[in-house]
């Protein structure tokens, strides 16, 4: 057998029997992830983040590239990024992109803990005060007095924002210390809610590259060496495939419930819809939106975690769907309990441990059943009001009588087998049928058919 016969069978046995052998997976170290990042630093962002970075390192990406662009976000968010950057496997690049972008606040702290730090030309980063949700309370007159001076020890509140800087100032240096950078600008940021251009951060040592697109970005960074938990690694970036992270739409959803804006008004909405529910006890609406905003809200401050919340939400809509059939809510606590399983199953669908997450199938299924279900209630409820009353003196309104006798103003009829006084303004005739007009007590008032 000759050598390419042989090689013609060894193509046609891969084409048949390894439908796979022409998709290879790209070699390790080859690709660069790109996660985009356009919001603020939340649940859903920290969520998006973070299985970005397990897919980096799952696929052996060479590093992972963060785009960010943000006026910053929860605390707890942040702290959760921070410590899967710290923790990576492969080197993480934050880049504040495109022209124009920010890295505030949650941002400064990210781009901080970042292995590489660069920004694109236009881009600011700092302003990373801490400020409670809701805006800081005003200043107290002792903390505008010399405190040089002997004085009572300052209100609660003060002493709160002061904790909450302090801790924040020590976090940010010791990322600035851990990566190199200029601890100086860092405390400056949080203390004072300094900020800086993209050059000036260069010059003061407060990121490494400035790049105006990410091909730049990558020339920039080959041959730049990082350090990781297992030690020293350089980066080689000449021919790396892009590989974006795309956010899915659970994600792009939940990113706009999480905005921290949004999050405080679902708890705003959440509590007053709970107290008018409390003050009217019946009205049933207030009390279904504010059930279902609060534990929004809460989860979107990160009051609840996600499994929590998710199952409050499949719970709370279970019952509601329940309760529709015993209560008379007019659809009220049906269309809420839709909405609150719904969504709850929405948080719940990526639990992120293999094996576990909700089947969008099964989700979907069991709320068209439940919604047919709800619907075909409210159908047969109408369809039932329309029907013409069968009991009671209404069945007599509309319905046609025989004259037992000729009068003219007040005779006798007969309906249904029964003897009734009557009274008409029209001369009627005896066996003339008569269509019954309304009912006073005992007596029908009748107009004669012709």
């Amino acid at each position: 057998m000759s050598s390419a016969l042989r090689a013609l069978l060894v193509l046609a046995a891969l084409a048949l029997g390894a439908p796979g052998a022409w998709s290879q997976p790209a070699t390790p170290g080859a690709t660069v992830v790109l996660v985009e990042i356009r919001d603020a630093i939340g649940p859903a962002t920290k969520d998006h983040f973070l299985r970005a970075l397990a897919h980096a390192e799952e696929t052996g990406a060479g590093l992972l590239v963060l785009s960010l662009d943000t006026p910053g976000g929860l605390d707890a968010a942040m702290r959760d990024m921070i410590q899967g950057i710290l923790g990576a496997r492969v080197p993480v690049v934050t880049w504040v992109a495109p022209s124009g972008a920010r890295a505030a606040s949650a941002g400064t702290f990210i781009l901080y803990a970042s292995h590489v730090a660069a920004m694109a030309p236009g881009t600011n980063l700092g302003a990373a005060t801490p400020v409670p949700i809701g805006g800081s309370p005003p200043a107290d007159q002792g903390d505008k007095t010399d405190r040089s001076k002997d004085e009572a020890e300052p209100p609660a509140a003060g002493a709160s924002d002061r904790k909450a800087i302090n801790d924040a100032i020590a976090y940010i240096r010791s990322l600035a210390d851990l990566r190199g950078r200029d601890p100086g600008f860092a405390e400056a940021a949080v203390r004072e809610a300094a900020s800086l251009p993209a050059q000036e951060a260069l010059e003061r040592g407060v990121i490494e590259i400035i790049a105006a697109d990410l091909p730049a970005l990558l020339a920039a960074l080959d041959g730049r060496e990082v350090t990781l938990q297992d030690g020293k690694r350089a980066l080689a970036t000449t021919g790396l495939v892009i590989d974006r992270f795309e956010m899915d739409w659970r994600t792009s959803l939940l990113s706009v419930i999480t905005n921290p804006l949004v999050a405080y008004g679902l708890l705003i909405i959440g509590l007053y819809g709970l107290m008018f529910e409390g003050y009217n006890p019946g009205a049933i609406l207030p009390g279904v939106i504010g059930a279902i905003c609060l534990l929004l809200g809460l989860y979107a401050l990160q009051v609840l975690s996600v499994n929590f919340a998710g199952l409050a939400l499949v719970v709370l809509g279970i019952g509601m769907m329940i309760a529709e059939i015993f209560l008379p809510s007019f659809g009220a606590l049906g269309v809420g309990g839709l909405a609150a399983f719904v969504i709850g199953s929405i948080v719940l669908m990526d639990s992120g441990v293999p094996g576990f997450a909700l089947d969008r199938g099964l989700v979907a299924t069991i709320a068209t059943l439940a919604g047919g279900a709800m619907l075909a209630t409210i159908w047969l409820a109408n369809r039932a009001r329309r029907r013409p009353v069968v009991t009671g003196t209404e069945q007599l309104i509309g319905d046609h009588a025989e004259a037992l006798e000729a009068f003219s103003g007040r005779g006798r009829v007969r309906i249904y087998g029964e003897d009734w006084s009557a009274v008409s303004t029209a001369p009627v005739a005896a066996g003339q049928r008569v269509r019954i007009e309304s009912v006073a007590g005992l007596t029908l008032h009748v107009v004669p058919e012709k």
